[in-house]
């Protein structure tokens, strides 16, 4: 007879909106071990496994710190109920609690008291119009299921809810028939128990007793303030990203975001991040909401997993109206397992032509034609590092003519990288961005495109990589000159380009009426003070170029201060799950200046 040995969940905290997966670990009647499951469709020595999950739903009412979500609330903030802020945010777990989150928390408020569009209504928050069932409604009495006809939750079957049993001031409510079980709103609060056991094929009965585990109460997802897109003239600000604003003809808007693959989103790196934000299954979901609340036309992405590509973002965006492109990095050194994935609306634009760019490939190039034979090994041990970058060109259906030749169609060459991340190998990063560039300049020369350089550089503002992107060329003095063991860096009169490259948030800089948005720039370089925020790191890492001949910026995703962030230690948080912050751009295609 087949067997239960132990039954456990990753996280033992649901949140609204993310999948529960239990392993579950079985055993043979001749004591062999194996975590596969025995669906009833398949059965294993006429045995299978059948799983029911239920919500234990005291007469008590439950309400969920907004800081702590861990933390039942004891206070709530008047403020924010009359700000008709989302309840959930408005219940605090003690007075420290609330004084101490008072700087954050009295933004909220002044955010909502701005956030009322002309009509008088509030506007929507940006990530709360996405699965809306994990907005973090506070459930204030019998949850909606108790009372309905039927309950679906993910792929389980549709089955009526119904009541198991009522004891000591507790209800268990059944809610889910499968191994997985996704909690909704009407969780929040509320305990959860998953029963495992196995069933005889034939009679249906259970074989044995049934493990149970029980969970701690859901939690609502926690979703960030919502960051609004600033027109850089400082006229204008679109603060719910509507996807039925009216846009010039040939605007588009363009997503950079490198979102912390899950392989290295480890506890011993972010050990200030709660376990449950850690996990991907919370990540994921989190992300996704992120990424489509803002709406982008193209989107580029970096630390993107294969297997999540495949299964997860890929099929995701795909509802969205998005196509997707994934270049995997090379493995030639460690078995790497993400690369850089572009996505693009297809209502928006075509694809055209996908170029690979991979490093690797041109490193060994490179040591074969300068490299002496003695120094052969070296040279690949430096330079072989499995960065790749992505190249789309595409076709916009917007406009449907050419803005330098009417009639003609408007391509856009989008490039989508993850540079080198070691810190003391410089010259293999301003080998490798000089290597995209050169390549992105014979690509520019045969289309005559406009061009857009994305990603994550691992290269802070005014380092040889930076200038190089932002000014074509990097003086023989740079100090980062310095590293260059196996000359491959020298004449350094090489190391220029002539793509017309701006940056796109300099714009802040240049822009009137954004104190705000200067205050959270680096007045000497015109780059955001940071874009990566860990426990022992703050910079600039990533980056959206463009060519400044043939297109223009209209209006940017605000940057975010590092106070509100440090109340989380860093990121990844709760709020925000990748070490990064995504930037976003509008742009508007123009005629090209001819040089």
């Amino acid at each position: 007879m087949v067997s239960v040995v132990r039954v456990h969940l990753p996280s033992d905290i649901p949140i609204v909106g993310c999948e529960l997966t239990p392993y579950v670990l079985l055993r043979k009647p001749d004591k062999s071990v194996f975590s596969d499951d025995i669906p009833e469709s398949n059965p294993v020595d006429g045995q299978f496994l059948r799983y029911k999950w239920y919500r234990i739903q005291s007469d008590k009412k439950v309400a969920v710190c907004s800081v702590h979500p861990t933390e039942q609330a004891t206070l709530q903030c008047l403020g924010c109920i009359k700000a008709k802020l989302p309840v959930t945010k408005s219940y605090h777990c003690s007075p420290k609690c609330f004084s101490d989150a008072w700087q954050h928390h009295r933004a909220l408020h002044d955010r909502a008291a701005s956030a009322v569009n002309e009509n008088g209504a509030e506007e929507d928050e940006l990530f709360g119009r996405y699965n809306s069932s994990g907005s973090g409604v506070l459930s204030t009495g019998l949850p909606s299921s108790a009372s309905s006809t039927n309950l679906s939750n993910g792929s389980t079957t549709v089955y009526p809810a119904q009541v198991t049993q009522r004891s000591g001031g507790e209800t268990w409510f059944e809610v889910g028939r499968a191994k997985t079980y996704t909690p909704s709103a009407d969780d929040i609060g509320h305990v959860l128990k998953l029963e495992c056991v196995v069933v005889d094929a034939e009679t249906k009965v259970s074989v044995g007793h049934p493990m149970t585990l029980t969970t701690s109460r859901v939690i609502p997802a926690p979703t960030p303030s919502p960051r609004r897109m600033i027109s850089v003239s400082g006229a204008d600000v679109m603060g719910n990203l509507d996807s039925d604003r009216v846009a010039s003809v040939g605007n588009f808007t363009v997503l950079s975001y490198n979102i912390l693959a899950e392989a290295y989103a480890t506890s011993e790196a972010y050990s200030y991040c709660p376990s449950w934000a850690l996990s991907w299954p919370y990540r994921r979901q989190n992300l996704l909401r992120e990424i489509v609340g803002y709406r982008a036309d193209i989107v580029c992405l970096q630390e993107v997993q294969y297997d999540h590509f495949d299964e997860f973002f890929a099929p995701e965006l795909d509802k969205h109206g998005y196509q997707a492109l994934y270049k995997r990095k090379t493995s030639e050194v460690t078995h790497t397992l993400d690369g850089c994935a572009t996505f693009f609306r297809r209502d928006r634009f075509a694809h055209v032509k996908k170029y690979e760019v991979e490093f690797n490939k041109a490193a060994q190039s490179l040591t074969e034609a300068v490299v002496p034979s003695t120094q052969k090994k070296t040279a690949l041990n430096r330079l072989v590092k499995d960065n790749v970058a992505l190249i789309a060109v595409l076709e916009a259906k917007f406009g449907h003519q050419g803005v330098d030749n009417p009639g003609k169609r408007q391509l856009l060459c989008v490039a989508n990288t993850h540079v080198n991340v070691q810190q003391d190998l410089k010259d293999v990063k301003l080998w490798q961005v000089h290597t995209l560039l050169k390549g992105l300049e014979k690509i520019a020369a045969s289309a005559d495109i406009p061009m857009l350089v994305c990603g994550d550089f691992n290269s802070t503002p005014g380092s040889a990589s930076h200038t190089l992107l932002a000014f074509g060329k990097v003086e023989p003095m740079h100090l980062d000159l310095g590293v260059d063991p196996l000359g491959i860096l020298r004449p350094h009169t090489k190391l220029v380009h002539h793509l017309p490259l701006v940056s796109a948030y300099s714009s802040f800089a240049r822009g009137n009426g954004l104190e705000q948005q200067r205050r959270r720039m680096d007045p000497s370089i015109n780059e955001p003070l940071f874009t990566n925020c860990t426990r022992d790191f703050i910079g600039t890492h990533d980056y959206i170029f463009y060519t400044a001949d043939s297109l223009t910026v209209e209006s940017l995703l605000e940057l975010l201060d590092e106070d509100s962030l440090r109340k989380d230690t860093a990121l990844p948080s709760p709020e925000w799950s990748s070490d990064h912050i995504a930037l976003l751009a509008e742009f508007r295609c123009q005629p090209r200046n001819r040089r």
